[in-house]
C-alpha cells in the first residue's frame, strides 16, 4: 500500500513505545504517540487514526478501558480500531476489554510478529 494509515500508541512506558515504533517502522503507518489516556483523547479526536494501540494501566484520570469506551461510544470515533496491549491478562481483563469495545486484546509480553499479524488481520483478536 502506498497510502499511509495513522496509528496512535498510548502507553506510559517510553521504552515500549520505542519498541513499537521500531516494530512498525517498515509498515505503512504514520505513527503518533501519547503517554496517557488523558493526553491521547484530544489527539485521537483531532487525528481520527485508523488504529489505536492502547495500554490498560496508565497514570491519570482515565485508564485504557475507559479511553476505549469513550472512543467506541463516540459516533465520530467508533470506527477506529482499538487494540489493547496489557500486562493484565486474566480472563476478567479480557472480558472487560471486550465489553469496552476493544477489537483485539494482546497480553504483554507479546511477540512483535503477533502484533503485526493482528494489525494485518482485522478479524483476529
Amino acid at each position: 500500500m502506498s497510502e499511509f494509515r495513522s496509528l496512535i500508541i498510548v502507553d506510559d512506558n517510553k521504552k515500549l513505545r520505542e519498541l513499537l515504533k521500531v516494530t512498525l517502522s517498515f509498515s505503512d503507518y504514520q505513527i503518533h504517540e501519547a503517554e496517557t489516556a488523558d493526553e491521547a483523547l484530544p489527539l485521537i479526536k483531532a487525528l481520527k487514526p485508523d488504529t489505536v494501540l492502547l495500554d490498560v494501566m496508565m497514570p491519570g484520570e482515565m485508564d485504557g478501558f475507559e479511553l476505549c469506551r469513550r472512543i467506541k461510544s463516540d459516533a465520530a470515533l467508533s470506527d477506529i480500531r482499538v487494540i489493547m496491549l496489557s500486562a493484565k491478562g486474566q480472563k476478567t481483563d479480557l472480558e472487560t476489554g471486550g465489553k469496552c469495545g476493544a477489537d483485539a486484546y494482546i497480553v504483554k509480553p507479546f511477540s512483535p510478529l503477533s502484533l503485526l499479524e493482528t494489525l494485518k488481520n482485522p478479524s483476529r483478536s
